[in-house]
């Protein structure tokens, strides 16, 4: 395999597609739910799935997003780090069955201030956008990764940068890069869908008792293991999610581990959401490690009312506790 790009390789406006194209099947699903502990009743259960979207089995948003940021690691294949995601928003939710094809464009490039005893770095925020084996869109997002620089001078293989464009800006302001998810796409997700079928099949409350301002510390906490299956089954090719020397030392856990762990704590708080449309913005604080316990608090900021239900703003924040019984804040959600 054509090692991944550096750095010092990368241009704006270059465009990855050679991540191979992923058909999402009901072992996907089962194996996903099995690591991270997918709760949404939707994916769970196909019947209510049929009655409530009038297609096949849905399936869980955090098994596409995976798939969407483990395609786009193609780019990234030697990152250290993932800062953070930005205006993640479903255009729609793909079932089981369903093809899913990623391209990856880098759209901003930043060289990080040299530190004495650190090699040096650079900051790449991509543009992932997923559609499916119809080239309808499913989503899109931005995506910040931490590279490093190449210790000498030299071209990526051309397989890896297919598409490569003129302009090389190392030092652009990242800080706006990227929008906020839009309001009139959130609420279209679930367009078509008949809500007020699931209010009728499913027991307890629903968005009329979700409050502004409520907010829960999730009672248990959930230990992070089997990571690098889920980097292997989601096509995450990162290095440090595969190999401890990458990593300095010790592998690391995939980011979206974490947001599905997140994700799973949050219908225990809240067990009749229905699906994700979107995420506002998502900050990786610190790393994670298989065997950290992660626990986490959310909140509810807003809410909005549709026809048959509305969309609840919430945010959610995670603590890691490791082995030894450190902890550390990792996840701003």
């Amino acid at each position: 395999m054509t090692p991944g790009p550096y750095f010092d390789d990368l241009t704006v406006g270059q465009v990855f597609r050679g991540a191979p194209a992923l058909t999402l099947t009901e072992a996907h699903a089962v194996t996903h739910q099995a690591i991270v502990g997918d709760r949404l009743r939707l994916a769970l259960d196909h019947r209510l799935s049929a009655e409530v979207t009038g297609a096949g089995p849905v399936a869980h948003p955090a098994l596409v997003w995976d798939v969407a940021i483990g395609q786009s690691t193609i780019a990234t294949q030697r990152v250290k780090a993932n800062l953070f995601y930005r205006g993640l928003v479903f255009r729609r939710l793909p079932q089981i069955g369903d093809t899913l094809h990623t391209s990856t464009e880098v759209v901003g490039l930043r060289r990080n201030r040299a530190r004495a005893g650190r090699a040096p770095t650079g900051l790449a925020v991509l543009l992932v956008s997923t559609a499916d084996q119809s080239r309808r869109p499913v989503l899109a997002f931005w995506r910040c990764a931490m590279l490093p620089l190449r210790d000498e001078p030299s071209s990526v293989a051309p397989d890896m940068a297919p598409d490569m464009a003129p302009d090389r800006a190392p030092d652009m302001d990242l800080d706006h890069i990227g929008e906020p998810a839009d309001p009139g796409a959130l609420r279209a997700v679930t367009a078509g869908w008949r809500l007020d079928r699931f209010r009728d099949r499913v027991p307890g409350q629903h968005f009329g008792a979700v409050l502004p301002g409520r907010e829960w510390v999730i009672d248990g906490g959930d230990v992070v293991s089997s990571a690098p299956e889920l980097a292997r089954v989601t096509l995450n090719v990162a290095m440090v999610h595969h190999d401890a020397g990458a990593a300095g030392g010790r592998r690391l856990v995939y980011g979206g581990h974490t947001i599905g762990i997140a994700l799973a704590q949050a219908s225990r708080a809240l067990p009749n959401i229905v699906t994700v449309a979107g995420w506002h913005g998502c900050d990786h604080l610190a790393p994670v490690s298989e065997g950290d316990t992660l626990h986490s608090r959310l909140a509810v900021e807003r809410t909005e009312p549709l026809e048959d239900g509305g969309l609840v703003h919430l945010r959610s924040r995670v603590r890691a506790v490791a082995e030894d019984g450190a902890e550390r804040d990792v996840l701003d959600w």
